[in-house]
């Protein structure tokens, strides 16, 4: 991954809950940096991210601080202090104002955050510590993670050419609402506060927001886009501007690479799930049924046992509430068809579905038989492992 023009990664080992590995994150920015976030909407949401939606609604940021190990949540008014004084101590590192400056925690929740130990490593960076690659950066800002996440688009704005780089981590407890868990991306491209929001909010839509392993909404999701303007590429005046097109496209694929990543490396998981509803009533609808699908621990252990039991995909899409015809309702796995106007097809061999089931890579389609429209979404499997890993989390 290429550096970004703009963009400076620094990282401490602060030891916020993990011993002998970085777990504290300093990005720069450049001045006049534009940003735009999106944020979970969970109704105990922690206090990093009450503090960064306030900083990202003025489009400007100097710096982003991250911290894994602590996610600063339902910390009552010593959290909220312990963001601002954070806030601060990144903004004298920088040489900015506290204001400017974006915050993300990811980790346990209900535990005070030491803000002494960010503090020790924030003056550690400030005596010299070098630039981070974004590998460094990207392990980080782990916590359950077994591999650090990273990808990267290099594209065309008019005659300028522009990159994109992105960081993100994530694991478990994550379903879409909003954002799914913690993503940075930073491009050099020349772009305006409000056209970055709209490409963000386009991206995730179809990305961290058609994600999930585990059906749970963390409190602390948090997506970030940055664009220094280093490129000085001719400032688009709308997302739809006709030379942005090969950048809205490259940023959709870069967020979707991370979030495939996200869902590859999801707690305990064996098995990457691909999920596709068609001839639904909208794409909402398609949506609704695709998640109930991925969601569905009946389906995802199925799946982790090699069990071609397609009933509980019969069951997934019932439960969710999206409009079907059941005469009409078709369902495959790994391109073998299963059902057929309502009813098991006569020549259905389940030991195809089994066979493709040993593998890693799954695929389910329906189509709910009632119109046109679709949706795609990824997960994994459910297993053993996701149980022992999170009986252990805090341990």
């Amino acid at each position: 991954m290429p550096a970004i023009a703009g963009v400076s990664l620094q990282v401490a080992r602060a030891r916020i809950k993990y011993a002998g590995r970085d777990d504290l994150l300093l990005v720069t920015l450049h001045r006049g940096t534009s940003v735009a976030g999106v944020f979970t909407r969970s109704a105990t949401a922690s206090a990093p991210v009450q503090w960064s939606k306030k900083v990202a609604a003025s489009g400007k940021a100097r710096a982003i601080l991250i911290n894994s190990g602590n996610a600063n949540t339902f910390t009552g008014v010593q959290g909220v202090a312990d963001v601002r004084s954070t806030a601060a101590m990144a903004g004298r590192a920088v040489g900015c104002r506290e204001s400017d400056v974006l915050i993300a925690s990811t980790g346990v929740i209900g535990e005070p955050l030491p803000v002494d130990r960010v503090q020790r490593a924030l003056a550690g960076m400030e005596s010299g510590s070098r630039s981070a690659s974004w590998i460094r950066a990207a392990r980080a800002i782990g916590t359950t993670d077994t591999y650090p996440k990273g990808a990267v688009r290099q594209v065309r704005i008019g005659d300028t050419e522009v990159s994109l780089c992105g960081i993100a981590k994530g694991s478990g407890m994550i379903a879409p609402d909003m954002a799914t868990m913690l993503a940075f991306v930073f491009t050099d491209a020349r772009l305006p506060t409000p056209v970055l929001r709209t490409l963000l909010k386009e991206g995730i839509r179809t990305s961290f927001n058609c994600i999930t392993v585990d059906s749970d909404t963390s409190t602390s999701d948090t997506v970030l886009l940055a664009a220094t303007g280093r490129a000085l590429n001719g400032i688009p005046q709308s997302a739809t501007a006709p030379e942005l097109k090969a950048f809205r496209g490259a940023l959709k694929e870069l967020l979707t690479d991370l979030a495939i990543q996200v869902v590859r490396d999801g707690e305990g998981a064996s098995k990457f799930i691909t999920v596709d509803v068609s001839g639904a009533a909208s794409n909402a609808e398609a949506r609704k049924a695709a998640l109930a699908i991925a969601n569905s621990p009946l389906v995802k252990t199925a799946i982790a046992g090699e069990d071609a039991n397609w009933g509980r995909i019969i069951m997934a899409v019932g439960k969710s509430g999206a409009r079907l015809f059941q005469k009409r309702l078709a369902i495959s796995i790994g391109g073998i068809t299963i059902t057929h106007a309502g009813e098991r097809v006569g020549s259905y061999d389940e030991r195809k579905v089994t066979k493709h089931l040993k593998g890693t890579e799954i695929s389910i389609a329906v189509d709910l038989g009632v119109g046109r429209s679709k949706s795609r979404v990824w997960t994994c499997d459910l297993t053993h492992d996701y149980i022992r890993i999170n009986a252990d989390y805090r341990t």
